[in-house]
C-alpha cells in the first residue's frame, strides 16, 4: 500500500471524516487551554472537572435534554463544591478536589448502571470518537469556537492572573473572576473532548500539549502556538494509527500525545534531559580548552 493510500484511505468513509474533524477541534482547544492550566497548576482541577460532568450527561440523557447543558452544569457545581469544602473547613483544596470529583464520578457510574438505555452510556466514559454523527460534530464545533473566541480575547487577562493575580487585582481586575471564568471554559472544554476521548482522558488532552509546549519555550505566546500544533498533529497521527492497527482511537491519540512529551522530555534542546546534559558537557569541554 502506498503513502497515499495510507493517507487518504480511511477519508473515503464518512464516519473518518467527521472524526478527524471533531478531533482537531476538540484537541486544539484543550491544548490552548493547558497552557494556562499548566502555569496555574490546576492539572488536578482538570481531571476533577472532567470526570465531575459524567453524573450531568447521565442525567440529560434522561431528561433528553442535551449532554453539552448536563456536563456545564455538574462542572460548575464541582468547581463550586470544592470551594465550599475548601473554605469551611479544614481540609486543603487537593483533598476537596479528590473526594468531590471521585464522589460526582462514582455517582455517575451509578447512575450509568441503573439507567436503562438503547445507547450505550459507557461511550462516555471511554469516548466514541468513530461514533460521532454530525449533530455531535456541530456540538463541538459550536462549544469549541465559543471557547477558544473567550480564551484568545481574554488571553492577556488570563495570563496576568495565571503569573501574578495580585498584580492583575492591583491594576483593577479581579482574580476571582477571571479563576472563575477560567473554571468554566474548562467544563465547556470538557463537553467538547468528551466526545473525541471519553471522561477518563480528557484530562490527558487537558494537561500533556501544554507540558510538552512548557518545555520547549520560555515564552507564552509561543507556548500558545506550539501547544496546539503538537496537539493537533499527534491527535490526527493517533487517528490515523488507529484506523489502519486496528485500536480504540481515543487511547491511541492520548498514547501519541504521551510518546511526543517523552521525546521532548528526554531531548528538548534547552529542557529536555539528555539536552541539558550535552549542553553541560559542551561547557565543561569549553571551559578545559
Amino acid at each position: 500500500m502506498s503513502l497515499y493510500d495510507l493517507l487518504l484511505e480511511p477519508l473515503s468513509y464518512d464516519f473518518m471524516v467527521r472524526a478527524l474533524a471533531s478531533t482537531v477541534i476538540a484537541s486544539a482547544v484543550c491544548a490552548v487551554l493547558s497552557c494556562w492550566l499548566v502555569l496555574i497548576g490546576w492539572s488536578l482541577m482538570g481531571d476533577a472537572v472532567s470526570h465531575a460532568v459524567l453524573p450531568g450527561v447521565v442525567l440529560a440523557y434522561v431528561l433528553g435534554a442535551p449532554f453539552a447543558l448536563g456536563a456545564v452544569v455538574f462542572g460548575f457545581l464541582a468547581v463550586a463544591l470544592i470551594g465550599v469544602v475548601r473554605d469551611t473547613s479544614r481540609v486543603k483544596e487537593d483533598a476537596a478536589i479528590g473526594i468531590v470529583f471521585t464522589t460526582l464520578f462514582a455517582l455517575g457510574l451509578v447512575l450509568i448502571s441503573v439507567t436503562p438505555s438503547q445507547t450505550d452510556l459507557n461511550h462516555i466514559i471511554f469516548g466514541n470518537l468513530l461514533g460521532v454523527d454530525t449533530s455531535d460534530l456541530v456540538q463541538i464545533g459550536v462549544l469549541g469556537a465559543i471557547t477558544l473566541t473567550l480564551l484568545v480575547l481574554k488571553r492577556r487577562d488570563f495570563t496576568l492572573y495565571a503569573f501574578d493575580p495580585t498584580h492583575a487585582h492591583a491594576i483593577g481586575l479581579n482574580p476571582r473572576v477571571l479563576g472563575a471564568a477560567l473554571l468554566g471554559l474548562l467544563a465547556l472544554t470538557a463537553v467538547v473532548a468528551l466526545q473525541v476521548v471519553g471522561v477518563i482522558l480528557v484530562v490527558a488532552m487537558l494537561i500533556i500539549p501544554g507540558a510538552t509546549a512548557y518545555l520547549l519555550t520560555d515564552r507564552f505566546g509561543r507556548m500558545l502556538v506550539i501547544a496546539p500544533s503538537f496537539s493537533v498533529l499527534a491527535a490526527v497521527a493517533g487517528l490515523y494509527l488507529s484506523y489502519h492497527l486496528d485500536t480504540a482511537s481515543g487511547g491511541m491519540i492520548v498514547l501519541v500525545q504521551g510518546a511526543g512529551f517523552t521525546l521532548v522530555y528526554l531531548f528538548g534542546p534547552r529542557h529536555g534531559i539528555v539536552g541539558k546534559r550535552l549542553a553541560k558537557r559542551r561547557r565543561e569541554t569549553a571551559r578545559a580548552a
